[in-house]
């Protein structure tokens, strides 16, 4: 495991608390004009972007999640090793997913 890979899921792990932080920051006017009627309005479509902005602060949490555990396994010397299985991690698999933590098939079977 080189420094490149550990200081690239920094960068991601920066990124990603950035991106949370915009998408989960409270509104300048978070009452202001909602209403919900009878017709869709202004008021639906802002209760529709509020439920799509905390799915996706699930997801990139659950991603800050992942590049957090992958640090921890870089600095304990583990990175590339699987969590649940013990086994080693394709590099492929690294290089296109590099907070992974398990492989393939201990992902698939939801093994944690």
């Amino acid at each position: 495991m080189s420094d490149a890979v550990r200081d690239a899921l920094v960068a991601e792990l920066a990124a990603l608390e950035a991106e949370l932080a915009r998408i989960t920051a409270v509104p300048a006017d978070p009452l202001g004009a909602v209403s919900f009627g009878k017709r869709v309005g202004d008021g639906t479509a802002q209760a529709v972007e509020r439920i799509t902005q905390v799915s996706a602060a699930d997801r990139l949490d659950a991603k800050r999640l992942e590049v957090i555990r992958a640090i921890a396994k870089c600095d304990e010397g583990t990175y590339g090793t699987c969590d649940g299985c013990g086994a080693a991690i394709p590099a492929e698999r690294l290089d296109a997913v590099p907070q992974a933590t398990r492989c393939i098939a201990c992902a698939r079977a939801g093994v944690r």
